[in-house]
């Protein structure tokens, strides 16, 4: 059969068997940044945004999210220009493996948007649902702490993942973002 699905700000029409997860549709048309891990919900291996909401897309029947607006890690940001959870992941080293962390980055997303200052334990009970076999979740944790707070404070963030430096030798602040489905630049600034 054939589904209608909005993967990344794309519209689109995916091949899909009934019994196919979304997770299995993702990986089939290329967007391999959610990982298959336990193909139970249990792991978060796959977690991605379905209509903004994080799902696990490996029990997420692809039948339920026809018509749906579909966010996967390839759209969150790009190589040359990472979304702050991102950047904030690189810069705190919050990574070893590497095969947790696109799951962890899109519920780490989710939060930030529910939540623009989550405490040290929001985060935890956050992502508490998210396993990593590799860390012992402090560097991860860091670095949403991180990213919540480059993105309240509009900090620029340099390629190098230091902070820009405007021109009296203070950090930068950013006045306009080129995404515009993050929600980084609401609020006060």
């Amino acid at each position: 059969m054939e589904i209608e699905l909005e993967i990344n700000g794309v519209e689109q029409t995916v091949e899909a068997s009934k019994s196919d997860s979304l997770l299995d549709v993702l990986r089939r048309n290329g967007y391999t940044g959610a990982k298959r891990g336990c193909d139970t919900g249990a792991c978060g291996f796959c977690t991605v945004h379905v209509d903004g909401e994080p799902v696990k897309s490996c029990v997420k029947p692809v039948t339920k999210a026809r018509d749906a607006s579909v966010e996967t890690i390839e759209g969150l940001g790009t190589q040359n220009d990472l979304h702050p959870v991102q950047q904030a992941f690189v810069d705190n080293t919050a990574l070893q493996c590497g095969f947790c962390i696109p799951g962890m980055i899109m519920r780490s997303t989710a939060l930030l948007v529910e939540n623009p200052d989550p405490s040290e334990q929001e985060v935890r009970e956050a992502l508490s649902d998210n396993l990593c076999r590799c860390t012992g979740y402090k560097k991860i944790v860091e670095a949403v702490l991180d990213a919540a707070e480059r993105m309240d404070s509009g900090t620029a963030v340099a390629a190098d993942g230091g902070q820009t430096v405007d021109s009296d030798g203070g950090a930068a602040t950013v006045t306009e973002c080129s995404r515009t489905d993050c929600g980084c630049m609401e609020g006060d600034q």
